[in-house]
């Protein structure tokens, strides 16, 4: 039996509640009418704002039936006969299980189907109450949601060897910390895939909710400006391609600035009855824009 307590970190006077990771390994029927035994139980209980372990708990756990349990198991690492035979029962050890889980928010991966059905069924066993969560994260379900696509049959084997995380060991409280440690490589890899723009051809490209960061030069430094949505009064503006560096504004295209400039040079020739020196330098504040 493991037991650990660490000083809480979590910020005093926080309503946000502790939440528990927690697994189990338990026996595998290998015919019709056997059942599951819980054979280990380990648990963190995490604070949500830091992801600091504010207490673990482990613990082996002899089965009712001893012959359920492999005399050599196929996992490495795995929870053999010998393991379990001088363990605690369930029933020595339902107290602090029951208080490491009830009232607090569970999480785990695939907990929903299974781990949280086979505490039941254990506690029923014992002719005792389980313990409630206060509500329920199930990982394999957020990451299928989220990030499935990507990572084949979303198993945490499978999810660990997609992150380089070494092989599952199927021990609880190795399971679990394996547990957090994908969640926090997921959330990065999400989060920096909504933080970067979009890539096209090799360029930078945004869409019509992403915020443009440009360069200008302001004082010699980088000036990054965020565009505005258009407004059901204004026209939207069409979304360029653009590159990685200093960039001139040119709200004309070279064909429509110099109709313009035709227009301001007939215009200046009526009415300034041939002020040539104006013209000039409406011509030479025009053809700057192109350069």
């Amino acid at each position: 039996m493991e037991l650990s307590t660490y000083k809480n970190n979590c910020e005093e006077g926080s309503t946000t509640e502790n939440i528990v990771f927690f697994d189990l390994e338990t026996t595998v029927p290998r015919r019709a009418g056997q059942r599951f035994w819980v054979l280990e139980f380990g648990a963190i209980v995490v604070c949500p704002r830091k992801l600091v372990e504010l207490e673990s708990f482990s613990t082996v756990i002899r089965p009712g039936d001893l012959s359920a349990v492999s005399l050599r198991s196929s996992r490495c690492d795995g929870i053999t006969r010998e393991t379990v035979a001088k363990a605690p029962s369930f029933e020595e050890v339902a107290d602090k299980i029951f208080n490491v889980l009830d009232g607090r928010i569970w999480a785990g991966h695939n907990i929903q189907r299974f781990d949280c059905v086979r505490i039941k069924e254990a506690f029923a066993d014992i002719g005792r109450p389980a313990p409630r969560p206060l509500g329920m994260i199930d990982s394999l379900r957020v990451l299928t949601h989220k990030f499935g696509k990507r990572a084949g049959n979303m198993k945490m084997a499978t999810l660990a060897d997609y992150f380089g995380l070494g092989q599952q060991k199927h021990r609880s409280l190795d399971d679990v910390r394996m547990n957090l440690e994908v969640l926090k490589h997921c959330a990065t890899v999400l989060f920096l895939e909504a933080s970067l723009p979009s890539t096209s051809n090799g360029s930078w490209r945004t869409d019509c909710n992403s915020t443009i960061m440009t360069r200008s030069r302001s004082h010699g430094k980088l000036v990054c400006r965020e565009r505005e949505e258009p407004s059901r009064k204004s026209p939207p503006t069409s979304i360029a391609t653009y590159n990685i560096g200093y960039q001139r504004s040119v709200p004309y295209t070279r064909a429509s600035l110099g109709k313009m400039t035709e227009r301001v040079k007939n215009l200046v020739l009526c009415k300034g009855n041939g002020n040539q020196p104006l013209i000039s330098q409406l011509l030479r504040h025009s053809h700057s824009l192109l350069r």
